[in-house]
């Protein structure tokens, strides 16, 4: 596989295994979507939104995390969208510099 970001295939917490045993490898726009995935998550601010109440409290991580992804020097700043779609369920949109949109759905762990 060639491409400018390679990567390794996660699935949860596991590296992902074709059907010969071989890592799944993934490039540019699939790693540079894990990258931010794992990020994200690192992060913490996506548990915190889970059963959260506060209005301000959830606007502030959703902003935190907005710009957490906007950081990323492949991402297009500013263009990245969060939105909540269901009880611990939000949906990401942002655009690469190189690679064209991405699209994620996040859904937060409770803790």
């Amino acid at each position: 596989m060639s491409g400018k970001y390679l990567d390794i295939l996660i699935t949860g917490d596991d590296i992902t295994l074709d059907a010969g045993g071989l890592p799944v490898p993934v490039a540019d726009r699939d790693s540079i979507a894990q990258d931010i995935v794992h990020m994200i998550r690192e992060t913490g601010l996506l548990v915190e939104l889970v059963g959260n109440r506060d209005v301000r409290t959830k606007a502030r991580n959703l902003l935190l995390l907005t710009l957490e992804v906007d950081k990323d020097e492949r991402i297009v700043p500013g263009s990245t969208e969060i939105e909540e779609v269901g009880l611990g369920l939000f949906n990401l949109k942002a655009e690469t510099l190189e690679f064209g949109s991405i699209a994620l759905s996040l859904e937060a762990e409770k803790q």
